[in-house]
C-alpha cells in the first residue's frame, strides 16, 4: 500500500487529461489549444508523460503523431478512468426513475393521513424503486436529522431551529373538535364547560416542550385539565374508531378531514372561541443533505404535494361557501 502512495503521488491529473487530448488530436499544438496552454508548454507536458511512463508515447510521422503500443493501451482504459474521477467529483447522475434506495421520514399519523396517499401516489410514478420509511413517533427528531438517522421531518413547527437546519413552513390548519356524527356536541355552540361533559382523546405529539403552539397553552388548559376519562394515543385511526363507537371528543388538526375515508362519519366542530388560533407545520432537512440530488428531488416533491393540497382544500371550502 505504501508502494501505491508513492506511485500515486508522483501523478498529477491534468497529466492523465493532456495525454487523453494528445490521444485524440496526434498534435502537441491541437492539444495544447484544447489545455489553453502554449505549444512550448504542452511539449514539456508531453516530456513529463515520457518519464512518467518510460515510454516515447508518440513519434512524429508525416500525418502528424503516431501513438507507440504503450500509448495505445492506455488509451484503453484512460477514458474510463477519467470518466470515474470526474463521477468522483461531480457526483453520479441522478435518476428518480432508477435511483434505487431508502428514505427516512419522520412525520406524525395525522399528518400522514393526509399528505402520504397523494405523495405515495406521486412518488409511484416518478421514483418506482424508492423506498419510503415512514416513522410516525420520533422524539427529538432534530438531533435524529443531524446525526443521519432521519432524512426529513415534517411537523408541527418548533419554536426554535439551529443553522444547520433547512426549514419552510408548510402550511397551517386551525384545531377543530372531532366527535361521531349525531354526537350532542353538534348541536350549539361549543364551550369548554359543555367539552366537560364528555370524555377525551388526546393524540400523543413528540417534543410538545418545543412546540410554537406551546404559546397557545394557557387557551387549552382547560382541555389539558380535563376531568372526566382521557384516552391519550399517537394512533389516529385507532382513535377515529373510538370516536365513530362512542361519545368521546378530540381536538385536531383540521385537515385530518381532507382524508374522507379515514373521517367517514367524523365531524369538525370549532374550537371554543378563546382557543382560537392555527398549528403551523414545518419541513425540515439537515445541511448534511443539501448537496443531495436525491433529498433536494424529494424536498421539491414533499412541496409540491403539499401545494396540492393546499388547492384542494381551497377549492373545497370555496365550493361548500357557494352551496350555503
Amino acid at each position: 500500500m505504501a508502494g501505491e502512495a508513492r506511485d500515486l503521488s508522483r501523478v498529477d491529473l491534468n497529466l492523465l487529461l493532456a495525454l487523453q487530448y494528445l490521444l485524440e488530436e496526434r498534435s502537441v499544438s491541437r492539444a495544447a489549444e484544447r489545455l489553453h496552454i502554449t505549444q512550448p508548454a504542452m511539449s514539456k507536458t508531453l516530456s513529463r508523460l515520457r518519464e512518467l511512463f518510460d515510454d516515447r508515447l508518440f513519434t512524429r510521422a508525416s500525418h502528424g503523431m503516431q501513438p507507440t503500443p504503450r500509448a495505445l493501451e492506455l488509451a484503453g482504459t484512460l477514458n474510463d478512468l477519467l470518466g470515474d474521477v470526474n463521477r468522483l467529483l461531480t457526483g453520479p447522475a441522478f435518476d428518480p426513475r432508477t435511483y434505487k434506495g431508502e428514505i427516512s421520514i419522520a412525520m406524525s399519523e395525522y399528518i400522514g393521513v393526509a399528505l402520504l396517499p397523494r405523495l405515495m401516489a406521486r412518488l409511484q410514478e416518478k421514483a418506482p424503486l424508492l423506498s419510503i420509511r415512514v416513522i410516525t413517533r420520533v422524539e427529538n427528531q432534530l438531533q435524529e436529522l443531524s446525526v443521519g438517522n432521519l432524512d426529513f421531518a415534517i411537523h408541527i413547527k418548533q419554536s426554535h431551529y439551529g443553522p444547520d437546519f433547512k426549514v419552510v413552513t408548510a402550511g397551517n390548519t386551525p384545531p377543530v373538535v372531532l366527535t361521531r356524527k349525531g354526537h350532542p356536541l353538534t348541536r350549539g355552540e361549543i364551550s369548554y364547560e359543555r367539552l366537560a361533559e364528555y370524555p377525551l382523546i388526546r393524540l400523543y405529539i413528540s417534543d410538545w416542550e418545543q412546540l410554537e403552539i406551546q404559546q397557545h397553552e394557557a387557551a387549552m388548559t382547560p382541555i389539558a385539565q380535563h376531568e372526566r376519562a382521557v384516552m391519550e394515543i399517537s394512533h389516529l385511526l385507532t382513535a377515529l374508531e373510538v370516536l365513530r363507537s362512542t361519545d368521546y371528543f378530540m381536538p385536531a388538526p383540521a385537515y385530518v378531514l381532507q382524508n374522507a375515508h379515514a373521517s367517514s362519519d367524523i365531524v369538525g366542530l370549532p374550537i371554543p372561541r378563546e382557543a382560537s388560533f392555527k398549528f403551523d407545520y414545518a419541513l425540515v432537512s439537515h445541511a448534511r443533505t443539501e448537496h443531495s440530488p436525491l433529498h433536494n428531488w424529494l424536498w421539491d416533491e414533499i412541496l409540491g404535494t403539499i401545494d396540492e393540497l393546499s388547492d384542494a382544500a381551497g377549492r373545497a371550502r370555496l365550493t361548500a361557501s357557494s352551496q350555503q
